[in-house]
């Protein structure tokens, strides 16, 4: 049974940092991903990572989010610093079995975990 599980997140002040962590379980995904998706807004994408190690980031978290991946524990992390009130949401996780071209999209995933909050306060 495929499964993913996030964990790690909560509330932290600006400028902060937290480590998001998410277990798959079930296959090998080609691609893991996070997204987010704040109150009131659609779901967004924040970063990718590829079983090869090919990465890609949202403008909005370049330079600040780390993602990495442990392929032999088939985990995914997200490493946020310089938290800011406005990456506040609930962080997902999504898997893609297929690496399809469009990561940025919800609708390329197969996937997806329960999600984590993360709230940062100014």
């Amino acid at each position: 049974q495929v499964q993913l599980v996030e964990s790690g997140g909560g509330l932290v002040q600006a400028g902060g940092s937290l480590r998001l962590s998410c277990a798959a379980s079930g296959r090998i995904f080609s691609r893991l991903s996070w997204f987010r998706q704040a109150p009131g807004k659609e779901r967004e994408f924040v970063s990718t990572i590829t079983s090869s190690g090919t990465i890609y980031y949202a403008d909005s978290v370049k330079g600040r989010f780390t993602i990495s991946r442990d392929n032999a524990e088939n985990r995914v992390y997200l490493q946020m610093n310089s938290l800011k009130p406005e990456d506040t949401a609930v962080y997902y996780c999504a898997a893609d079995v297929d690496m399809r071209p469009y990561y940025t999209r919800v609708g390329q995933y197969d996937y997806w975990g329960q999600g984590t909050q993360v709230t940062v306060s100014s």
